[in-house]
């Protein structure tokens, strides 16, 4: 490491919710900003840049608006990243990216999303025909593949093998040890609570496989991806102080250094794998393994791609998200990278946990983002 190593020094998270319910009137500004303002306050230091991932929001400069809304000075400038899904991890890359360069010393970056609150929107009438809404943009043009996520997902159960039971059971799991890590107060610090919400509203402790197994197919007649087995529809904030080196020890407090990134491609029709190469080549430039590696955070979009990553890696589930993570949580899209940052510095920092840890992330039409952190202080 050197001085302009960048390093993570606060790290907090709204409570996440599932869309329409308690969260279902708040904007983005009203999820941002709170968590931009309490980082503020960890830090004790005014930002030099904002850097914020969404994927679904209004339109315009989303992190602009809420750096604004949370008080900073007109003079600090803020830029809005989409990598669909990878949004908040590639926004906290964009601002490691910064501090590496020696072009800031204090960044703060993650990302938010509204599922709640985002807008309709409509491709063009063609020939007078009345307007279409649409859901989502194209993940990738559709003569090489742009499926939903949720076939996309049935598609990988069925290339890698995994079966509907044990799905259900990971995210059984995923739900459990969220339940429990909540119970034990181990993420009582990391959030920013809301008027309308104190706590993460997906949560279930009493989930059993059994009752997941009830379930029905949701995306592909005949497949194994259920409700039950996937992540929600949810909102969200979480973001990172991201600071020098220099700058960290001169304040005299840990954290969790940037060593590396790494943003990888894969095919469209199987975005759900795209952590594996993205893993791969950071663990090898890097001259580590996962066995290295303490604290392991994968985004649990589908219990079946995330076990379909752990397959191909040789890497043992149960050393997943030992917290809980998305399928129990939830994945507000834009948001959800950010998150496993937040959960990486809880787990490393907070509680002088292991000294490796390690976050990815799969994207909608075929990316997958991972980084590799080390606890110093």
């Amino acid at each position: 490491m050197n001085d302009t190593t960048p390093v993570i020094v606060a790290a907090r998270r709204t409570p996440i919710g599932t869309a329409g319910l308690a969260l279902t009137d708040v904007d983005t500004t009203g999820l941002a900003a709170p968590v931009l303002d309490a980082l503020r306050a960890d830090l004790d230091h005014a930002p030099d840049h904002v850097v914020l991932g969404n994927c679904m929001g209004a339109g315009g400069n989303v992190a602009r608006v809420a750096s604004l809304a949370a008080g900073f000075d007109v003079a600090v400038p803020a830029l809005t990243v989409d990598l669909q899904c990878g949004s908040g991890l590639a926004a906290i890359t964009t601002a490691a990216a910064f501090v590496r360069a020696g072009m800031s010393e204090v960044v703060l970056a993650g990302g938010v999303e509204s599922a709640s609150t985002a807008p309709w929107r409509m491709w063009p009438p063609v020939d007078g025909a009345v307007p279409q809404r649409y859901s989502r943009a194209p993940f990738a043009p559709a003569d090489i593949g742009d499926p939903e996520m949720g076939a996309a997902a049935d598609e990988v159960a069925s290339r890698w093998g995994i079966t509907r039971e044990r799905q259900d059971a990971y995210a059984v799991r995923s739900h459990s040890r969220a339940a429990a890590a909540r119970a034990a107060g181990w993420f009582d610090d990391e959030l920013v609570p809301l008027p309308q919400l104190d706590r993460d509203e997906r949560v279930r402790s009493s989930l059993s496989t059994t009752t997941l197994a009830r379930l029905p197919s949701a995306f592909t007649p005949g497949g194994t991806v259920t409700a039950g087995n996937a992540c929600g529809i949810n909102d969200g904030a979480a973001a990172v102080a991201v600071v020098s080196q220099a700058r960290r020890r001169a304040d005299g407090i840990p954290g969790l250094a940037c060593l590396d990134w790494e943003t990888v491609g894969v095919d469209p029709n199987l975005p759900g794998v795209g952590p594996v190469p993205a893993i791969r080549n950071l663990l090898r430039r890097n001259g580590t393994t996962l066995d290295d590696v303490g604290v392991i955070e994968v985004n649990e979009a589908f219990a079946a791609q995330v076990l379909a990553c752990c397959d191909d890696l040789g890497l043992d589930d149960e050393r997943v998200c030992v917290e809980g993570g998305a399928l129990a949580l939830g994945h507000p899209w834009g948001a959800s990278g950010a998150v496993l940052a937040v959960r990486l510095f809880s787990q490393m920092v907070r509680r002088d946990g292991p000294e490796l840890g390690l976050a990815a992330i799969a994207v909608g039409g075929g990316q997958g983002v991972a980084v590799l952190v080390q606890r110093v202080g």
